[in-house]
Parts: C-alpha cells; structure tokens; sequence
C-alpha cells in the first residue's frame, strides 16, 4: 500500500492532507448499517467517535459502539454519517487492506534471515521482510518487537492483540544486537517485561545458529524466558535454515544428529521442569530435530494444545495421529469400495517423507488393489539442506519426476502453492505442471484425514 499526497482548498473542512489508500472502503454489505445511513464506496474512513483511525485495531475497537458518527472524506469534502446499530452488529464496511494500514518492513538484518538467501528473480512479494505486530495477531506472524514505538505497546496492551509471537534468539543482549543487526534489540527485549506485566499471552521462538545462541546461551535463554510463564505460553527452537544462496552472508553451518540430540536433550529437560511448576512444557523442539537426531517424535500430550503447530512444531505427530484415527475408525464394509484399481504418486519433502510412506504401505497392506509412490523431491532450487515440503518448487519436482516412473494421479500438499493462487515458489502453475507431466495433480491438506481419504483414491 501507498500514500498519496493530495491537496485540498476551500470549504474550511480541516481536512487531512493525505489520502491513505488502505482506509478506501471497498464494499458496503446490502442491508448494512453502513448501507442504510449512505456510505459508499470510495469513502475514506477518517475518523469514528471523534477517534482518527489509523489501522483496523482503531476500525474494530470504535465499532463496538452502538451509536457511531463515521467521517469520511468523499471528493475533496469531509462527510459525517450517523449509525445506530446493536454492539454486535458489523457495520457492513469492507477494505483493500487487511489492515487498512500500511504494512511495516523489517529494521533488522539478521544473520539467518531467509529472505537474504533467496535467488533473483522471483515475485516480488517474496522479497518483502515484514515486523508488524498487527500481523502477528492476526496472521501469527513472529515480530522481533524492535519495531515498536511506546505508542505501539500501549495499543497492544489497550486492544489486548494477543497472542504476540516473538522472535527473541537470545536473551543475551550483546548476542541478539549481533544477530538481528541492530543496535536496539537488546533494549528493544524489555517490550516483553511490559507485555508480561499487562497480561499480554505471549509465543516465542527462538532460531537456532551452530555455534551461536545454542549451548550455554540457549540454555541461558530458556533460563530467562521462563520467568515469563504461563503468560508467555509457549518457546520453539526451531534450526535455522540454510540454502545454497549465502555468498557474502555471516557464516552459518548446518547442524549434525549430535547437535541435534543435545538440544533435544536440553529442552526435554526443561519441559520436566516447567511442567512441574506450570503444568505445560512451555519449550518445544521443532519436527526437524527429532528427524535429524533420529528419534522418536514426543507423545501428543507434550505439545500443549500445539500452540505453535505453524511453525513446524508437533505437525507430523498430529498429521500422524489424525491418520491413525482415520484409518481405525474407517466404516465397516468400506474395504469393499475399493476393489477397483487405483493408483497415484504422492509428492513430498525429504523431511516428511518417512512418515508419509509408512501412511502409504499401511493402507496398501490393506487395499491390494490401491499402488501408491510416495517420492521425496531433492530441493535443486534452494539447496539439499532445504528438506520441507513447502519450500519445493515446480520447477524441480517436473525436472526429477521425468527421470522416474510416476502413476498418471499426482497428490501435492497444499503448502507447495500460494495460498491464493495454484502456483509454485518458482511462479511455476499447477495447471503447466499437470501438462509437462501428463498427469492430473490434486492438492492435500496436512490434515490426516483428509491424507488418508486422498490416498485412498476419494
């Protein structure tokens, strides 16, 4: 989103001097509160109650009025409008912009930042670096805080936006100015101490460099950030990830099965410990240790709810317990619907795919009738260290699957594509996909359940 400079003379309206593009409104629902008392598209929101509106925090929070005076600036003139309406009653507005706002880019240069080590050329969005502790409320984004006016935590505190992810990677504050870059975030840390006063429910996460803030100063940080709990609920320690794109960039190096055991270690010992004082785990490692240290993924119960299921915590442990209970709970009788022939390949990450191969000989043992491949995609595109699935592109998954024999149905996780639109990281279409390959490709939730039914040809 943009500002628009745009001058307005006459009428001695006191109008503001900017346009801002994201408080357009863009549709007014029929029948609508807002209908009714004559808003219209192209009206933009500059005040409700007397209050300015800067973002759709101020839009909600002014709305919970039963009684509302809109002012809106409509062709150069400043127009007031009067809504009478019940406190639960939406107004019926709607907006370019989720956030009716700017949104606000990053200050910091991390070491690990993804974005750096990604190659030219791609969409642009996929560039953009954002911090903006709206969007972590409203779309779980993390936020490192060092983006944060007074004004800021004061609206979070006022509006309650929680749950606030935070990126905190240390607790040290010489440490974590190294990592982000930054002069200010290690005094930008003491933003949590307000949120944790004011009650404000907190995540953190903490991305983990060999040789780092891993160690004695994770262990320091779990140390700390625990001081926090319950208010700040939950900790991931996720490794950083590393792609072939890092010339000129801090030097990182990829962790080992023996790295891996010894975080796996130090968190489990402090999920004994806070689970005794709290009553929740409080720090969990991501999938990827468990993987890479070739151990056994945690019983569900210790992941708490999966509070921090997004970002890659407890997904296979869920994706496999949603399976299990799919397949035991499957209707009697249902083996005989699928006694005709039905076969498909099932594409995947290096990461995922044990477990989704152990899905796929499950339910052929049982389905004699039902073939099912299951490949793991090398990422070529960003590196082999790369193993997720949704970091696999279009590009690299046509170029390995003509190498090999592949069934005519391909099954795709739906986090291979942008989520509005069928098309991969490398601005490849599934719809070229399907025509380079001859084949016909269906996207799958993560789900187990809905894994289960696809695999079985519904």
């Amino acid at each position: 989103m943009t500002k628009e400079e745009e001058s307005h003379q006459g009428n001695n309206n006191n109008m503001a001097d900017k346009t801002n593009k994201a408080r357009i409104i863009t549709g007014v629902t029929p029948g609508s509160p807002a209908e009714s008392a004559g808003l219209q598209v192209g009206d933009e929101i500059l005040k409700i109650n007397g209050e300015e509106i800067e973002d759709i925090f101020d839009y909600r929070y002014a709305v919970l009025s039963e009684k509302l005076n809109i002012v809106v600036s409509r062709e150069g003139k400043e127009l007031s409008f009067d809504i009478d309406k019940s406190e639960d009653d939406d107004p019926g507005l709607e907006f370019a912009s989720g956030l009716m706002d700017e949104y606000r880019r990053c200050r910091n240069n991390c070491i690990f930042c993804f974005i750096d080590q990604m190659p030219p050329g791609m969409r642009e969005t996929l560039y953009f670096k954002d911090d903006d502790s709206r969007l972590s409320f409203l779309q779980g984004n993390y936020v490192t805080l060092t983006n944060l006016s007074d004004k800021d935590v004061d609206r979070i505190i006022r509006f309650k936006m929680e749950p606030i992810n935070i990126s905190f990677q240390t607790t040290n504050p010489e440490l974590r100015c190294k990592m982000l870059n930054n002069r200010f975030a290690g005094d930008s840390l003491k933003i949590a101490d307000k949120l944790y006063e004011a009650g404000v429910i907190m995540n953190g996460q903490i991305v983990l460099c060999k040789g780092v803030n891993d160690g004695a100063e994770l262990e320091r940080s779990l140390r700390d950030l625990s001081k926090y709990a319950p208010v700040l609920e939950s900790v991931s320690v996720v490794p950083v990830g590393l792609s072939k794109y890092r010339e000129g960039l801090y030097p990182l190096e990829p962790f080992e099965k023996e790295d891996a055991c010894k975080v796996i270690d130090l968190i489990e010992s402090f999920q004994k410990e806070m689970y005794e004082r709290h009553g929740l785990h409080f720090v969990h490692a991501s999938d990827e240790w468990y993987i890479l240290a070739d151990r056994e993924l945690p019983e569900e119960d210790r992941y708490d709810g999966y509070l921090q299921l997004e970002n890659g915590v407890g997904m296979l442990r869920l994706q496999r317990t949603e399976f299990d209970e799919a397949f035991e709970h499957r209707p009697k009788g249902i083996k005989k619907l699928f006694m005709r022939k039905h076969e498909c390949t099932v594409i995947t990450g290096r990461l995922a795919y044990p477990y989704i191969k152990s899905y796929a000989d499950r339910i052929m043992a049982e389905y004699q009738k039902i073939k099912i491949q299951v490949v793991a995609i090398r990422n070529d595109f960003f590196g082999e260290r790369i193993t997720v699935a949704g970091l696999l592109t279009g590009g690299d998954i046509i170029a390995q699957l003509k190498e090999q024999h592949y069934y005519k149905e391909l099954l795709l996780p739906e986090c291979m594509l942008k989520a509005d639109d069928p098309v991969f990281l490398d601005d490849v279409k599934l719809s070229e996909l399907e025509s380079a390959l001859q084949v016909k490709a269906g996207v799958v939730k993560s789900n187990g359940y809905e894994l289960f039914h696809s695999l079985l040809g519904q």
